[in-house]
């Protein structure tokens, strides 16, 4: 066959996902802090966007759910066409809406699953919010009250310096070595302790570092193993509570037999010990309790980090007349503004290509990051709406009435793909009279129905194991066997081991455990 050229005409579809488009998705399933860092960043490097630092009463997105309704009355996503009042000549991005009705405009590919579906259509669908009334309100902000004073310093700045658990030891290891070869060995093994305060240094070849005998390094250790807090540069668990008994006097014969033997303490295995140690049970018991007393980790006083908590999202609240409330959270919603009046300036006094079309860039990144925010926000109200609808029971009732879920019930409802609903739902906290969850949280596997009526959540049915082991007899423990029984009678058409694998993710013992520690003596 002679090979010769030839034009061909092929017509072929491919997704084309611009950076911007990629950026949006990303945007989608970031988390609040995020989504702060990164328009934290878009603001410093573009010379047109600005942070909106004007009243913010007139923007909240919020929904209502009335009850008794299959349909979710009151979601309409109702923005005035200024999202924010003027600050200085700054005017924000017109979404070509009207107040009251509104369709958010977006690419089709916007909502894809990008990882496994390649098919693109040509023009933009256009996504219509769900109807229902909306009250007006402000993305990200809301009005509120208390004697805050933004200039007061922040908590972390208010927080007394600390020392660290290695200066700590350092000053004691000033105080009462004076050779500069024990400091030096000292030096180093305070570098080697882990954060409950255990040594997790190879001394052999800690010896062949510093070119020093073994004996030297054991020596130091000795001392080191003295200082406070007790317990410290302890190499296992043994050693620390040792550390410890020998402090207050009481490491004998029989507590050093106890201190070898943990492993039948954490067994319950009081007979055994009885004869290991020489003494009498209630002798047992009294040295068990002596170590529950004694700190396992030596270190942990000493660990300063703030805990970081949990800002929802989305908050949520009961209506006086019933149904419920829904707004986002102003704080995680950033606001920035487009300063239309300085890019029409600097277009008129602009000469060069390169500058023209770099304005244009910046520009045309400052009305995209607006719209993708306010989309951003948008969506992860309807998929918390839609969540709360179909979770009612949970919310009124409790987590027994917590019905299975997956992507695919609330994607089929908001018309959304899953992918979109799987990124809305990562990282994203709702404020609930019950609590703050998670938005996955509330997307469970089912479990069917023994005679065939709604399947239960898998939560529920972990929920309903819990409360059966916690309100068993000591004297009748329940086994697997039993629970799944008491399951079945009840309409939860469980197995064993899908009993036995729920108990273990709640870190509850088996029912021979559980017999043991019951029946221990107090």
């Amino acid at each position: 066959m002679a090979l010769t050229p030839r034009l061909d005409l092929r017509q072929s579809q491919s997704l084309v996902m611009t950076p911007q488009l990629q950026q949006a998705i990303k945007l989608l399933q970031m988390s609040n802090m995020e989504l702060s860092e990164y328009v934290d960043t878009e603001l410093e490097q573009n010379p047109l966007l600005e942070r909106d630092e004007g009243d913010q009463r007139d923007d909240a997105i919020t929904t209502q759910d009335e009850p008794g309704s299959d349909q979710l009355e009151g979601v309409d996503v109702a923005l005035d066409e200024q999202v924010a009042p003027e600050v200085d000549n700054l005017t924000p991005v017109d979404f070509d809406s009207q107040p009251g009705d509104v369709e958010i405009q977006t690419d089709a590919a916007y909502d894809v699953d990008y990882d496994n579906h390649y098919n693109n259509t040509s023009d933009p669908e256009s996504v219509e919010a769900p109807a229902a009334s909306m009250e007006m309100g402000t993305i990200g902000g809301a009005t509120g009250g208390g004697g805050y004073d933004g200039d007061l310093p922040g908590l972390e700045e208010t927080l007394s310096d600390q020392p660290t658990l290695r200066e700590h030891l350092l000053d004691q290891l000033n105080m009462d070595m004076f050779d500069p070869v024990d400091r030096a060995i000292g030096q180093n093994l305070i570098g080697m302790l882990d954060e409950a305060g255990y040594l997790i240094a190879d001394l052999d070849a800690l010896a062949g570092t510093l070119g020093c005998p073994l004996d030297r390094i054991h020596h130091t250790l000795t001392r080191l193993q003295q200082f406070d807090p007790v317990g410290i540069f302890a190499r296992d668990l043994g050693e620390c509570l040792a550390l410890q008994l020998r402090d207050v006097d009481r490491f004998d014969p029989a507590m050093e037999q106890l201190v070898d033997n943990l492993d039948l303490v954490a067994k319950r295995e009081f007979t055994a010990l009885c004869k290991i140690c020489e003494v009498d049970m209630e002798g047992v018991v009294d040295m068990v309790d002596e170590i529950r007393n004694l700190n396992p980790k030596p270190a942990a006083s000493f660990v300063h980090e703030i805990i970081q908590s949990v800002t929802p999202d989305v908050m949520m609240r009961a209506q006086p007349g019933g149904g419920w409330f829904l707004e986002l959270n102003s704080e995680n919603l950033p606001r920035v503004l487009v300063n239309n009046h300085y890019y029409a300036k600097i277009s008129k006094e602009v000469d060069d290509k390169s500058e023209r079309d770099y304005i244009a860039e910046q520009f045309q990144s400052a009305n995209w990051l607006v719209k993708a925010l306010h989309q951003r926000a948008t969506t992860i109200l309807k998929v918390a709406t839609e969540l709360v609808r179909q979770q009612d029971a949970f919310f009124r009732k409790g987590v027994q009435h917590l019905r299975p879920l997956v992507l695919r019930d609330i994607a089929d409802v908001i018309e959304m793909h899953e992918s979109t609903v799987s990124r809305v739902t990562s990282n994203k906290y709702i404020s609930t009279p019950r609590g703050i969850y998670e938005l996955k949280y509330f997307f469970s596997s089912a479990i069917g129905n023994s005679s065939g009526g709604e399947a239960h959540s898998a939560e529920s049915v972990r929920h309903q194991i819990k409360e059966l082991i916690d309100a068993e007899d000591p004297k009748k423990i329940l086994s697997d066997d039993k629970i799944v029984t008491i399951l079945n009678d009840s309409g939860m058409d469980v197995a064993r081991r899908t009993v036995a694998k729920y108990r273990e993710s709640l870190r509850i013992g088996s029912s021979v455990q559980r017999r043991r520690e019951k029946s221990a003596p107090k």
